[in-house]
């Protein structure tokens, strides 16, 4: 029989739709044709991008915006929200508006074009996640700027337009309502409890181990209670901490590590699956909050949003959680 979940964080409720019940492999993958010609961010290109804003070489003496990066960081040439001029924030009449300021980067991952995510090794990859911590310490500089949201897309069906591998920010100066939601969740939480629900989350998963796909010293990655999509994961810091600033080396180098991981074990339970990860932690220049716990969500592109999803804000998954951790551990990799 299918099953309502609520999710306990925001209280959006999901269906399992077991009668749909699907295994990893009943999943039709669209496979990307490749679209092969010109791309702007292979190295020998740089010109075609704007002046880079970071970039890491592991060679001495690498001159800005030339070949020899392994990884680079540049403004979005065509940017949702633009950094220059003023807020200028106005009602009209019980409506409200601003102009639309913020920073908009791209974060290339790697100079192969060939390369995915996936497959990037471990001293490459942790090489992403610094990218993303250096930018949020520099875009924290900006008082216009209040969140700053880190995501990937990958493949056409989750938004990517651009085959070599990238990731993406978008600075904001507004807290986005799904955040909003969380931070306002974890906070009712807090007050009745006195504990943070993200740790008693932790705790639960590590108790029952029926959703857990991997973790380690340091981290966790588990298939949410309330999974928007088959196979969703959360990789969340096993120890307290509300912003990704507040990491480490050795958070870094373990965060990398299970990262991997869970990357190569969805690949391996369905090749090539567009998917989507977004980075969720606290405001810029919040103070720590004992409410709240930064994480990162996978959602592979697996299920359509279509009517009901809109209409209701329900979403409909094939798939226990259950059952998801269980091919996501037993995936060889």
């Amino acid at each position: 029989m299918p099953e309502l979940r609520k999710d306990p964080i925001i209280g959006r409720w999901i269906i399992i739709s077991t009668e749909r019940g699907k295994r990893p492999t009943d999943f039709i993958v669209e496979k990307s044709e490749g679209r092969g010609g010109f791309c702007p961010l292979c190295p020998g290109n740089e010109n075609t991008t704007p002046p880079e804003v970071l970039s890491y070489s592991s060679s001495d003496g690498h001159q800005s915006n030339k070949p020899g990066w392994d990884l680079r960081v540049v403004p979005n040439k065509y940017p949702a929200l633009v950094i220059e001029g003023n807020l200028n924030k106005e009602g009209d009449g019980l409506y409200d508006r601003m102009n639309g300021i913020g920073a908009h980067e791209v974060i290339i991952e790697t100079p192969d074009h060939n390369e995915t995510f996936t497959s990037l090794p471990p001293e490459r990859m942790i090489k992403v996640f610094l990218a993303y911590r250096d930018r949020l310490q520099d875009l924290a500089q900006d008082p216009r700027f209040r969140y700053v949201m880190v995501f990937k897309n990958f493949g056409a069906a989750a938004g990517a337009s651009l085959e070599h591998s990238h990731s993406q920010l978008i600075a904001l100066p507004i807290v986005p309502r799904m955040i909003s939601s969380e931070l306002d969740g974890s906070f009712s939480y807090y007050k009745y409890k006195e504990r943070c629900i993200f740790c008693d989350i932790i705790r639960q998963e590590m108790n029952q181990n029926q959703r857990v796909v991997a973790q380690n010293d340091l981290f966790i990655a588990i298939v949410p209670y309330a999974p928007r999509s088959p196979f969703e994961m959360w990789v969340l810091p096993k120890h307290h901490a509300s912003s990704y600033l507040a990491m480490d080396d050795d958070h870094f180098k373990a965060l990398t590590a299970i990262f991997s991981e869970c990357m190569r074990r969805l690949n391996a339970c369905i090749p090539d699956v567009p998917y989507n990860f977004v980075l969720h932690g606290a405001p810029l220049r919040s103070q720590p909050l004992e409410h709240y716990h930064w994480h990162f969500e996978i959602m592979p592109k697996l299920t359509m949003i279509a009517g009901f999803e809109w209409g209701s804000g329900f979403y409909i998954n094939p798939i226990p959680p259950e059952e998801a951790a269980q091919f996501l551990k037993e995936a060889a990799i």
